[in-house]
């Protein structure tokens, strides 16, 4: 997350309201709940594990063994049967 000056956006009596609350500080202002994303979803890094995690069940099904899949993918063998056994 980028942090943002808070004077460089937003008008003067805001601010000077604002610094009654905080000053010098960090503040985080949430996104209108229909607004946000997923957890994932910006980065793209969930669909990325989505496929990896479906390579992975693929290759179980092929005859992989869960050893191989754990050194393969760097992950461990309790990961790898999360991801067998979720899918």
């Amino acid at each position: 997350m980028k942090y943002v000056n808070a004077a460089e956006i937003l008008p003067d009596g805001l601010v000077r309201e604002l610094q009654n609350y905080l000053q010098g500080g960090y503040l985080y202002v949430p996104a209108v709940r229909e607004q946000r994303k997923g957890w994932g979803e910006l980065s793209g890094y969930r669909k990325e594990l989505q496929q990896r995690n479906g390579r992975i069940v693929e290759e179980y099904q092929k005859g992989a063994s869960m050893e191989e899949l754990a050194c393969r993918h760097s992950l461990s063998i309790h990961a790898i049967r999360k991801i067998i056994y979720s899918n």
